[in-house]
């Protein structure tokens, strides 16, 4: 011990001690973490303004993303939202399991599915409860973590922890058919044309007939080892599935037969060892729009494809686990790193970057926080995180705009339907705002 203090004695800079350190070398400090690295606006753009679409009204938010194609635009709320009401919607999240169940509003009605696979509905007005039901099996334990929940045709489909895929009578609660598969699934259902697609933890995509059950066709894709809790619902629009699987694959597919119409990776160009960036996994939403599709992986790749060829339109290297939200012709998006980023969708140029609060106490870099949203509702980006704040964001600049506490941390993208934002807290709490 003597030795060591005799050590660091003579050394010049003995700051650590409360002495005087030597001035710090001129030039540019770089980060030698890679994954510390900033996005920046694209300079060309700054006298470029983001002009977007009004914003329309819409009735339902049926299924994780809102529509089949996660395509949802600018949506109308009110200009000055407030609480209009809570109520639990179950159990929630704990120290061995998650909600990734985002709610689901439908004909007047919030559909919620908590860390229990019990299915809640409530009045999307008032908040009083309809009716409960569980899913889990007699012979399984509680707790799997489901994928979600999805709308279509008076009925409700949960993908579920313990491989199964019910169907629901949505007016009771009823159940109408219950069909096994072939692994657990942590990925909500996307339903359309009559079809019902799901994707296992082992990278399957299944196409289910609606009416029954029945199983019409699946794809595998590529097998990964190690992958981030939850996953990317499907993408349906033209007649073709878009699905994302976490070994970084994303896949289109003819809806009818499943036959492969192209496959692409979005797979991390830079390895770096000991990163979770590594992960390849595609979590967040592929998108659907005038025939093109936009998607991000974990691993720092973003790119927009045309949809019945394939061909790569351009790319980005940018990386994170929450879907892209799109409105007229600009992207937002939110990264690993915690920031919001404004993006052109014709070419990906960035218009804007706000870095988000990363951690919770921020001197220590302790507590870090994961942001979910953005939405896109009357003027203002949503966002929630999991430190239990909400915050409003101006599109068009990437200005903070206010702040809203939540009851617990948010962990789910919120919803939107009627005028009214709905959050599903860690807590399973579920809030109304108007």
């Amino acid at each position: 011990m003597v030795a060591a203090f005799i050590l660091l004695a003579g050394c010049s800079d003995y700051s650590w001690f409360g002495g005087n350190a030597k001035p710090p070398l001129p030039g540019e400090r770089i980060s030698v973490l890679m994954h510390e690295q900033e996005l920046k606006p694209d300079p060309n753009l700054e006298a470029e303004k983001i002009l977007l679409p009004p914003p329309s009204p819409t009735a339902d938010w049926p299924q994780a993303g809102g529509y089949p194609n996660h395509a949802m635009h600018h949506l109308q709320v009110g200009g000055q939202l407030r609480q209009v009401w809570s109520v639990n919607a179950g159990n929630g999240a704990n120290s061995e399991e998650l909600l990734i169940a985002s709610p689901i509003i439908a004909e007047g009605r919030v559909y919620v599915m908590d860390v229990d696979s019990r299915v809640s509905t409530f009045d999307a007005n008032s908040g009083a409860l309809l009716w409960r039901v569980g899913l889990t099996p007699d012979t399984e334990d509680d707790g799997h973590i489901g994928g979600g929940l999805g709308y279509a045709g008076k009925m409700i489909f949960a993908a579920t922890g313990f491989a199964q895929v019910i169907a629901l009578n949505a007016e009771t609660g009823a159940q109408v058919w219950r069909q096994k598969v072939s692994a657990p699934l942590h990925v909500a259902p996307t339903i359309r044309g009559g079809r019902v697609f799901v994707v296992t933890i082992d990278n399957k995509l299944i196409a289910l007939d609606m009416r029954d059950g029945s199983i019409l066709w699946t794809h595998e894709g590529l097998a990964e080892v190690a992958n981030v809790l939850g996953g990317a619902s499907p993408a349906v629009d033209n007649g073709i599935v878009v699905t994302a699987y976490s070994s970084g694959e994303l896949v289109a597919l003819k809806v009818d037969d499943g036959r492969v119409l192209w496959t692409e990776s979005l797979s991390a160009t830079r390895r770096r060892t000991g990163e979770s960036s590594t992960l390849s996994h595609i979590r967040g939403r592929p998108i659907i729009d005038r025939d093109r599709v936009y998607a991000l992986s974990h691993g720092g790749l973003m790119a927009s494809f045309d949809l019945k060829s394939g061909q790569r339109i351009w790319d980005k290297d940018l990386g994170g686990l929450e879907s892209p939200w799109i409105a007229g012709d600009f992207l937002f998006v939110i990264t690993k790193e915690s920031e919001l980023a404004a993006l052109s969708r014709e070419n990906g140029k960035i218009y804007w970057v706000l870095k988000l609060p990363k951690y919770s106490n921020p001197d220590d870099r302790e507590g870090v926080i994961n942001w979910t949203g953005p939405l896109l509702t009357s003027d203002r980006l949503i966002v929630a995180g999991s430190h239990g704040i909400a915050m409003s964001i101006s599109p068009y600049t990437g200005q903070i705009l206010g702040t809203e506490k939540m009851p617990a941390g948010v962990s789910v993208s919120p919803a939107v339907a009627n005028q009214t934002v709905y959050f599903l807290s860690d807590s399973a709490e579920l809030i109304a705002y108007r």
